[in-house]
């Protein structure tokens, strides 16, 4: 299940948009909790969506009227399966089942570059990302978080890096959580997905015409946040 929020205050909107790789993710995760705004992991919802169709034996290619119906009841929770269990942190939910690991693989990567590539899919899916909006403030990641999720947001930030730098950054990312990954491989993956994304015609992959652009290349976690947090202190006070 996902817990809906109800918001009219875009003012409270942070989006974090970027290419896979680019440490997005963990910007968002440790923004959210400094600021104690509610925090919408969207790539996690195509990666979980892509999990179900493969389950389902669900082609994007042969099966995308079945795919997009698969979003539309997508049983998705962040951080605990239902709303009495307890709170774990970074975990991803599909039922009662944590997928937080079975969605990071290459494969799961894969896949839910397809299916977000499908146009029924990102319709079906707008409306949750958009029910997360909370009184307390949002910081949404993906990749069209501020360009057609929320375009009205206060603070729009593009953060990008090279794909050699994010490669690597996913290749120790992974073998940290145990699970297996080949260099090479991993560069033409992103390859291919940098060019899955920004192609597409649905929501393509590109920075919002307000938002601020930061190259991760050469930075740490600690720099980038030290650079977002100043933007987002003259953006909101």
């Amino acid at each position: 299940m996902v817990w809906k929020f109800a918001s009219s205050m875009p003012n409270h909107v942070i989006t974090i948009d970027g290419p896979s790789g680019s440490g997005k993710g963990t910007i968002a995760s440790r923004l959210a909790k400094r600021l104690g705004f509610t925090l919408l992991d969207s790539g996690a919802l195509y990666r979980v969506l892509g999990l179900a169709a493969q389950r389902a034996n669900l082609s994007p290619d042969a099966d995308s009227d079945a795919i997009a119906e698969l979003a539309n009841n997508l049983d998705i929770g962040f951080g605990r399966p239902s709303i009495d269990s307890p709170w774990i942190e970074g975990s991803v939910w599909f039922g009662i089942e944590d997928v937080s690991l079975a969605i990071r693989t290459d494969e799961a990567s894969a896949m839910a570059s397809q299916v977000a590539a499908i146009s029924a899919v990102r319709t079906a899916l707008l409306q949750r990302q958009r029910d997360f909006l909370s009184a307390n403030g949002l910081v949404a990641d993906g990749r069209d978080m501020g360009t057609t999720v929320f375009p009205n947001a206060a603070v729009k930030i593009f953060l990008t890096a090279s794909v050699e730098a994010r490669a690597e950054r996913r290749y120790k990312q992974l073998i940290g959580k145990g699970i297996d990954a080949i260099l090479p491989a991993l560069l033409s993956e992103l390859q291919a997905r940098d060019a899955r994304d920004t192609q597409r015609s649905a929501s393509p992959l590109k920075p919002a015409n307000d938002a601020i652009t930061i190259d991760s290349t050469a930075m740490s976690i600690e720099q980038v946040m030290f650079q977002v947090i100043d933007l987002v202190n003259k953006k909101l006070g």
